[in-house]
């Protein structure tokens, strides 16, 4: 489970690295988050040695992790997918095959796109009820009770409201992902403005700093913001 496309590839394809250990009958899984692009050559390699590839991000972060409650985005050669399902209960709490290469890596996009986008979403909305004279509390308490309660808001909220940003996502690693998904948009002509924004909010948290900080620290961001006169 890397960190991005390079890390990615250097783990196969550098001295010493995967591709030289590949033979008949092994398998390699990947779990990194990354491009289809990325996907797709690493696989490309594993296969033309005899080897079989199945990639297998995750949806999810430390606690899920450490829960055994991730869930499981697999692509890839079906047989190892059959053949990991009782590592992959271990580590999660539900896997999906979504057939072939690529598919699990666009998968994670789409979902982390949608994880960025609310997440910015949700820090402009607790800024702006703090300074419209509410409770930021009591907008949590709100949301939590209505149609758009979920896990992140309750689970990041009080954190957030405590400058809390002990890493559980990283932020830079969502920002790379927000790229990744926006470079996906582009391929497929799909216009994401909402995702685009929240991109260069999270790039603006880089600047200040921030990056190595849990994703929600985009949070800073909005905060930072001056009052208009």
């Amino acid at each position: 489970m890397l960190s991005d496309p390079a890390a990615a590839l250097s783990v196969v394809f550098d001295k010493d690295g995967v591709l030289e250990q590949i033979c008949n009958g092994k398998g390699y899984i990947d779990m990194s988050t990354v491009d289809a692009e990325t996907s797709s050559k690493i696989s490309e390699a594993i296969t033309s040695k005899g080897g079989n590839f199945l990639e297998a991000p995750v949806s999810g972060s430390k606690q899920p992790a450490e829960t055994g409650q991730l869930v499981i985005l697999a692509a890839g050669e079906k047989a190892l997918y059959e053949e990991a399902i009782p590592a992959f209960n271990v580590l999660g709490k539900k896997a999906f095959f979504l057939g072939q290469v690529g598919n699990g890596a666009k998968m994670k996009l789409v979902v982390n796109m949608i994880m960025g986008s609310m997440m910015n979403a949700f820090s402009e909305g607790v800024v702006l009820a703090e300074r419209s004279g509410l409770d930021p509390h009591s907008l949590l308490d709100v949301l939590d009770l209505g149609g758009i309660a979920n896990p992140m808001f309750k689970g990041k909220g009080p954190a957030m409201l405590q400058s809390n940003y002990s890493p559980a996502f990283p932020l830079k690693h969502q920002q790379k992902d927000m790229r990744l998904a926006l470079s996906l948009g582009d391929e497929n002509a799909v216009s994401m403005p909402v995702a685009a924004a929240a991109n260069e909010a999270f790039k603006k948290a880089r600047s200040m700093g921030l990056g190595d900080l849990d994703f929600s620290a985009v949070f800073e961001t909005v905060k930072a913001l001056k009052h208009s006169s």
